[in-house]
């Protein structure tokens, strides 16, 4: 997987970005990646740092600067109410033919430029 449109750090092996922690190795198409939903899981940070070949150094400098960007409670923020509306109808009227009665060859005719 590419590396997400937003940086927000890049280390020699990992980056903060948009998306979470991405590996900056393309080739490994994105299966140490952690997402922002998976950054506060021990577990699974922990899973991911004990994989052979992981600058752990710039692992865990990655791991500190997205937890401080993506912080683990959400800022709150406000509750908007939708108030229901009645439901339109969605039927097309009936198309209405105005030629009915006369010949086709005396219309006139049209064409489409290109």
């Amino acid at each position: 997987m590419a590396l997400h449109s937003d940086i927000f750090w890049v280390g020699r092996q990992w980056a903060v970005t948009g998306a979470g922690i991405q590996a900056v190795d393309q080739r490994l198409r994105g299966v140490l990646d952690i997402g922002i939903a998976r950054l506060w899981d021990d577990a699974h940070v922990q899973s991911r740092r004990a994989k052979p070949g992981v600058n752990v150094e710039d692992f865990d400098t990655a791991v500190t600067l997205a937890r401080i960007r993506y912080p683990k409670t959400p800022v709150s923020a406000p509750i908007i109410v939708i108030e229901a509306s009645p439901a339109v109808s969605p039927v097309v009227p009936a198309m209405k033919l105005r030629v009915e009665g006369k010949l086709a060859r005396f219309l006139p005719q049209w064409r489409i430029r290109r």
